[in-house]
This record gives structure tokens, sequence and C-alpha cells, in this order.
């Protein structure tokens, strides 16, 4: 074990109130680089992490899981991916290897095992961070938990025959966890449609009920599309420029895939083989599962997000004058005869995987830093109450912010701001010494 991370012992007696200058909530990527940068300007502080550093890859993801961008966006701080593929997508047990090397790199001064059960304003500045081992006091704080805490489950899942085994994505392993029968998986947006595939390959009848998740090509002339929007600087685009604003952070993720080294997921090629397609799942009367009749619209709408992504790098190829393969434009290879509009459960149903995300879950943080609907409010992670920062949400500035390739930058902006912030603080408290 490094020695600064600190696994204290259920049976130990809680510290002393210590005070340090940066609590950092949260041993995900995020927190950890953010560590990384603090330690380069020799800044003290702790990442508090109630499980341990980056579980959520090993214990949310299924075991086929894979990245659906390419291996060279891997550039967390310190750490760039230098494998033998870096066009290709790491599989889950690359992943974690590739986390195992970036934690070792940080040797973050780490708490694993250390909840986080409230963070509140003192009044003589500052915070208390009250945990399971004791409580801190802060000078600043670094939100970088995410925003993915509680899994969606509506609530006519309570109502569903307990005979069905009901899971939310986080759970899914594999085909074979489920138990024999037709499985009805609940969204289509990246989680949802890879598990689909991940069914259907394993020969298992499934039902996908797909909502309004855009999709986008692997491949597009000859390249990668991510590479092909790399070069046309989208990922560099902040929120404040992207055209829907700050409604971009609500967005659904484009379906695509990585496995087998990369490919489109095509649900209408799906169905084609046998995969049922139904609409947006809207209620359940006793008997059957109803749905909204939305399919043909949500396939269509998806497939003009499809083609209109790769009509931009058509137009930026002419620009340029870069020499590349022929356009080409998606056309549909399967259309549905009628929007179906139930489900029967008694049609050989013995599973339902609900893929509808996550909400966030911030009750612990008592600062005004948040909108109606709990979500942070923030420019570039920095909120307008003194000392309380966020890191690694979806958007945060960037498409990337969220990710591998761009929550460095974020973590490095941050810092920046930090070691203003205590410098200013110090230079205060010498200035009242001083007077006094």
């Amino acid at each position: 074990m490094p020695a600064s991370t600190i696994t204290p012992s259920p049976s130990s007696s809680p510290p002393a109130h210590r005070h340090i200058p940066v609590a950092v909530i949260g041993g995900g990527q995020a927190g950890l680089s953010i560590s990384y940068y603090l330690k380069q300007r020799g800044i003290d502080h702790l990442v508090f992490e109630k499980h341990t550093a980056m579980h959520v890859w090993e214990t949310r993801r299924w075991d086929a899981f894979c990245l659906v961008t390419p291996n060279w966006q891997c550039q967390l701080p310190g750490h760039p991916y230098e494998g033998p593929d870096p066009n290709g997508f790491m599989r889950k047990p690359e992943i974690l290897g590739y986390l195992a090397g970036f934690r070792k790199a940080v040797d973050a001064p780490l708490l694993e095992g250390v909840a986080v059960t409230r963070v509140s304003r003192r009044d003589e500045g500052g915070y208390d961070v009250v945990t399971s081992a004791g409580t801190y006091g802060a000078d600043q704080v670094v939100v970088a938990s995410g925003g993915y805490h509680t899994p969606i489950i509506p609530r006519l899942a309570e109502r569903l025959p307990e005979t069905i085994m009901q899971i939310h994505s986080e759970q899914y392993r594999d085909p074979g966890s489920l138990p024999d029968g037709a499985v009805l998986v609940v969204g289509s947006g990246q989680s949802g449609a890879q598990i689909a595939e991940d069914l259907h390959l394993a020969g298992r009848k499934v039902h996908l009920a797909i909502g309004n998740a855009p999709r986008c090509a692997r491949f597009y002339r000859g390249r990668d599309v991510v590479t092909w929007l790399a070069d046309m600087k989208y990922y560099e685009m902040p929120v404040e420029r992207h055209p829907l604003r700050e409604g971009v952070r609500d967005n659904t993720n484009h379906y695509v895939t990585g496995r087998d080294g990369g490919r489109d997921i095509d649900l209408r090629k799906f169905a084609l083989e046998g995969m049922q397609l139904y609409g947006v799942l809207e209620g359940y009367d006793g008997t059957a599962l109803t749905f909204r009749k939305s399919l043909r619209k949500s396939l269509d709408e998806a497939d003009r997000v499809y083609n209109g992504i790769n009509a931009a790098i058509d137009k930026y190829i002419a620009d340029n004058g870069i020499d590349a393969p022929p356009p080409s434009v998606y056309a549909p290879v399967w259309e549905p005869e009628e929007d179906p509009s139930s489900l029967d459960l008694a049609a050989d149903i013995t599973s339902i995987i609900w893929c509808i995300g996550f909400q966030p879950d911030f009750r612990w943080l008592d600062a005004p830093v948040f909108n109606g609907a709990g979500h942070p409010k923030h420019h570039r992670g920095v909120t307008a109450v003194e000392g309380i920062y966020f890191l690694g949400l979806p958007w945060l500035h960037t498409w990337g912010s969220g990710r591998f390739s761009g929550v460095a930058r974020d973590a490095l902006y941050l810092a920046d701001r930090i070691e203003e912030s205590l410098k200013a603080g110090g230079d205060r408290r010498h200035e009242l010494a001083a007077a006094g």
C-alpha cells in the first residue's frame, strides 16, 4: 500500500478535528486528477472515497464493457495512454489496468472507506467536513464525486410480477447471469444499446424500448468519427459556445461501440435479426407494459443526427481539401410496420434491465450552489460560493469534462483557482495580523 494511502480501520477511534487546506470528495479519476495538480503545487489536501478509488469501473460495468472513444483520448494528467493500440478501444480489464497505473503514478493522499456525510460552512470561514471517520476542517472543498449517484428505476417497477428479475444497468454483468427467457431492456443510450447488443450477440431474445438517444457512425470516410471531430476542434468547444448552451448537459450520449475494434450500433439491423423494438415505456396495466407510439420517430431522429454529423465531416473535408474516401448517407435497412403499443409480460419476459440513467445526490453538501433540479450551478467548476468547486461532471467545461480526455484540463484550471484563493486568504490573514 502506498505510504500516502490511509485506510482507517472500522474499529479505530475517529481522529481529532484536523484542518486541511483542501478536501477532495471522491476518489475517481476526477478526484485523483485534482490531487495530481495540488501535489505539484505543494498544497496539502486529502481525498475522501467512501469505497475504493475508481471502484465504479470494476463494480458498475458489465464484463464486455469497453470504451467508446479511442485509446489515444485517454489523457489523464501525467498518465497518457502508451499502449500498443492507440486507435483501439480498451476493454474492461485494460481500463482497470490503465487506472491502476494512474493511481500509482499520482500516489494521492487518499482516505478509502471513508464516507463524507455532510459539508457545511463554518461561522469563522472554511468548512466542516463530517465523515464516517471523524470531522475535518477545510478551507476549500472540491466535489469530485461525479453526477451519477442514484440509479433511476420508475415507480411502475414496484407493480411488476415478482417472478420477473429486475436490475439496473450498473448491476448487469453478462447474459449468463440472467434467467432463461426473453429480456426487456429499457433505454437506448450508450449503456442500453450496448447491453442490448451484448444480449443479442449471445442469442438471447431481446425487447428494447428506445427513447430519444442519438447515434453516430464509428468510422466514416476512412477514419474514426472521433478523430474527425477532434480535428474539427469539437472537443475543445466550451459549453457556452455550444448551440444548446447548458442544455447540452441534459443530452443523452450518442450510441456507438468500441467492441471488436469498433462499429456502429444499428438498431434497425438488430430488428431485422429478431430484436423487438418499442417506443418510450409509458405504463403498466396489470398485464402488459404500454409504450408510446414513438418508435418510428425515434429511429428517424437518431438517423438524422447520424447523417448530420457525417455531413459536417463532409464539409470539413471539402473546406480543407482533404483527400478521403467518398461520402455516403445512411439509408434505413428496416422500417417498423407499425409502432407496437404493448408487451404482454406473459410472453416469456423473465428479466428487465433498466438503462435510464442516474440522478445526482448532493444532499450532503450544505451550500447554496444548486438549481431547482438539484444540479450544481458553476462556471468551469467554480461556484458562486467561495471555496466550493465541482469537477468531473459532464460538460463541466467541454464534452470531455466527464471523460478521460478532458478532466485533466478542468483539474488544472481548478488547481490554479484554488492556489490563487489560498494565497489570497493567506495574504488577508497577514494584513489583519499586521494591522492588529
